[in-house]
């Protein structure tokens, strides 16, 4: 691992009490950056700041909720004053066939994969140093046809557009803004989803022979936001074992 990328930086992880954010969390403190996380459970969001240490600053609250966003960005300015990184994470999976998709759930969903992810970098912006990183997570689903993922599949759709619009709006200020689309991913997420047998399945398909794991992400997470992807911008990176891009032998 590279270390001290982000030494003296302040990073933003929203959704960062397990899974990806989590992950992430770990590998930029690991790196030597002030990290600041957030989420809906106070007592997960207590949790995970205990795990990680450091000084690491929780904040309670819904990405898709402004008046939690003001209230998150009134902290970070509060103890940091700025932030170099944004890795806009807080989302939720949705699998159902089209004609089960209810108006409620169809907002739900929207609100927590897109709304989130908008007003998140709405508010952050005007802490956001020039010459900073945005880091989005979408999903490989956007770059596939699958049954029952149809508003899911939207919602991460919407999230890779506004990566690249992004890019080219803020480039004045030399910001970058490039999103990850994990593959099939060990998370708490995806094990309360899928079986074991559902899990192997899924691994079968994976030209890299399993599914990925959160430090897989993380680790591209932190690619983009760091130097080293100075020149990256306005992209997606695929975090997927080769899901969207290849076929594994075993399928031949």
């Amino acid at each position: 691992m590279t270390q001290n990328r982000f030494h003296g930086k302040v990073a933003l992880i929203t959704g960062g009490t397990s899974g990806m954010g989590l992950a992430t969390a770990h590998r930029l403190v690991a790196e030597g950056a002030q990290v600041v996380i957030t989420g809906r459970d106070k007592t997960r969001l207590d949790a995970a700041v205990a795990e990680l240490g450091g000084g690491v600053l929780g904040i309670p609250g819904d990405a898709a909720d402004l008046a939690d966003l003001d209230t998150l960005a009134d902290a970070i300015r509060q103890r940091y004053g700025r932030l170099d990184v944004v890795f806009a994470n807080a989302g939720i999976g949705s699998f159902q066939a089209i004609d089960a998709v209810t108006e409620a759930e169809f907002h739900r969903v929207v609100d927590s994969n897109f709304t989130s992810v908008f007003f998140t970098i709405q508010k952050m912006l005007p802490l956001l140093a020039d010459q900073g990183a945005i880091v989005i997570n979408a999903s490989f689903a956007l770059h596939r046809g699958l049954p029952a993922t149809a508003l899911y599949s939207a919602t991460k759709a919407a999230v890779h557009n506004l990566t690249r619009t992004l890019a080219a709006e803020l480039a004045p200020r030399r910001i970058r803004v490039n999103s990850v689309s994990p593959g099939y991913t060990d998370t708490p997420a995806y094990r309360a989803e899928a079986s074991p047998e559902a899990q192997a399945a899924a691994a079968s398909t994976v030209p890299a022979g399993r599914v990925g794991t959160s430090g897989d992400v993380a680790a591209a997470v932190a690619f983009l936001a760091s130097g080293e992807a100075s020149y990256v911008n306005g992209q997606d990176l695929a975090v997927d074992g080769g899901l969207t891009s290849a076929i594994p032998a075993a399928m031949l």
